[in-house]
């Protein structure tokens, strides 16, 4: 009986993982059955735990098929056969380096869960490697747009998803603290082919490229050149719950030294109240918003 009870807690935690993952990118099941080349009944099933038996190349497929990042994916495996992946799948870099250091990111994912604020956890490029439920939710309802997902760039999402301005609500600056944080970023790591990358992406955006070239530069004298500054700028962030609305939105950086060590940075939305008076003269102040 406690066999059974185990066994029907992992199907469930494992259902919320997928289905949760799935909804997150505003899939339908069909969708993710045809990034796999299975029939959507047989998805379903994947989806329900209905499988004789779980071997890598499944899991891997299936974290493929739902974007999942390298923690979530050995979460997924953790789930599913209460283990470390043995091998990452091709172009994903071979052996695990470091199981502890996997499983301590596990653990560390299992913690900003546990978190109320918008918590996620990025690399040099802002490329987003995990996220709590509070940052999903912050984000549920997008339409999707492939690449500039808040589930895969926060960046790419702030400057090319025609939604980000519903929900970075004075968007210009976000704007253009984002540009001055691509410009930063390259400074410091220019042989980087992902920033390198976004940046190709920016000047090929007639709107982003004036922007970039000249507004940014002058922001920069004011504002500074980094996202996340210790003193913490606030910004403005509209909450798709119309309970909470509109919020003050400070970055704050927190990362621990394992986390470092990866190259990987813990920033937390911060979100307080903003007065309704106060909201309006902000967003009034606001110029309009370059194109996405």
């Amino acid at each position: 009986m406690d066999d059974d009870l185990a066994a029907g807690m992992r199907a469930q935690r494992l259902r919320d993982l997928v289905v949760g993952r799935r909804e997150f990118l505003n899939l339908r099941q069909e969708e993710v059955a045809d990034r796999l080349d299975m029939s959507a009944r047989n998805y379903g099933n994947w989806e329900r735990g209905v499988v004789k038996e779980w071997t890598d190349d499944k899991l891997f497929q299936l974290a493929a098929a739902l974007e999942m990042t390298e923690f979530q994916t050995v979460r997924l495996f953790l789930i599913a056969v209460d283990r470390l992946p043995e091998m990452r799948p091709a172009g994903g870099g071979g052996c695990v380096e470091d199981p502890s250091l996997d499983a301590f990111l596990f653990d560390y994912a299992v913690l900003m869960e546990a978190l109320s604020l918008p918590t996620f956890l990025i690399d040099r490029c802002w490329e987003v490697k995990s996220a709590n439920a509070a940052y999903r939710e912050l984000f549920r309802g997008l339409s999707h747009h492939p690449g500039a997902m808040p589930s895969s760039s926060f960046l790419r999402f702030g400057l090319f998803h025609p939604d980000a301005p519903a929900i970075l609500a004075d968007y210009r600056n976000w704007q253009l603290s984002m540009l001055a944080q691509l410009a930063t970023s390259l400074e410091r790591h220019d042989q980087d082919k992902n920033l390198r990358r976004l940046q190709r992406d920016v000047h090929q955006h007639p709107a982003l490229r004036e922007a970039y070239l000249n507004d940014m530069q002058t922001w920069v004298l004011g504002a500074g050149a980094d996202l996340v500054h210790h003193e913490g700028t606030a910004r403005i962030i509209r909450h798709p719950d119309p309970l909470i609305g509109l919020q003050s939105c400070r970055l704050v950086e927190e990362t621990p030294r394992a986390l470092q060590a990866r190259g990987l940075t813990r920033i937390t939305l911060v979100l307080t109240e903003l007065d309704a008076e106060g909201a309006a003269d902000l967003m009034c102040l606001r110029p309009a918003p370059c194109g996405v």
